[in-house]
C-alpha cells in the first residue's frame, strides 16, 4: 500500500518515531556506559549491594538498547551506532562522579528521570500512529524505570 512501510504503519510517522527513538537510544547508550563505570569504580560502605546493582542495571540497558535498535530497524529506518553521535544528542551526560555510592545513584535517578519523559514523547507519538509495537515496548520500559526511581528513591531516602 501507498504510503506504508513493510508493517502497515504511515511512513512520515514511521520517520519521526525513527529519529525519536534514536534520541532514545543515544541516552540508553551513555547511560549504559555511566552504568558500567559506577559498576567498575563502586566504593566504600554500600560496595557490595551497589555493585550488584550496577550489574543488573547495566545488563538490562544492554538489552534495552538492542530492542530499541531493532525497533527502529522494523520501522525501516537505520539505528545510530556511532558514539560520538550518542554524545551530542542524548540528554543523559557522561558521569564524572562514579565511585561514592550517593553520587552515583542520584546519576542513575537523573538518568531515569531524563528518559521517562522522552518514553512518554514517543508513547504519544506510538499512539498517533497505531503502532502497537512501540506502544508495548515504551510502555514496559515507563512501568519498569517507574518502580526504579521509586526503589532508588528509598535508597537515597529522598520523600518525592
Amino acid at each position: 500500500m501507498k504510503g506504508l512501510n513493510a508493517i502497515g504503519l504511515d511512513l512520515e510517522k514511521s520517520e519521526l518515531l525513527a529519529a525519536k527513538l534514536n534520541v532514545l537510544l543515544a541516552n540508553y547508550a551513555v547511560f549504559y556506559q555511566n552504568a558500567r563505570g559506577h559498576h567498575w569504580n563502586i566504593k566504600g560502605e554500600k560496595f557490595f549491594e551497589l555493585h550488584l546493582k550496577f550489574e543488573e542495571l547495566y545488563n538490562d540497558l544492554f538489552l534495552k538498547i538492542d530492542e530499541i535498535a531493532e525497533r527502529i530497524l522494523t520501522l525501516g529506518h537505520a539505528p545510530q551506532h556511532r558514539y560520538s553521535e550518542y554524545v551530542k544528542i542524548a540528554e543523559v551526560q557522561e558521569s564524572r562522579k562514579l565511585s561514592i555510592g550517593t553520587e552515583a545513584v542520584e546519576d542513575v535517578l537523573h538518568a531515569l528521570r531524563t528518559l521517562l519523559p522522552l518514553q512518554r514523547e514517543i508513547l504519544a507519538l506510538a499512539t498517533d500512529a497505531h503502532d502497537e509495537g512501540t506502544n508495548a515496548l515504551m510502555g514496559d520500559y515507563i512501568r519498569g524505570q517507574e518502580k526504579l526511581v521509586w526503589m532508588y528513591s528509598a535508597f537515597l531516602n529522598e520523600k518525592r
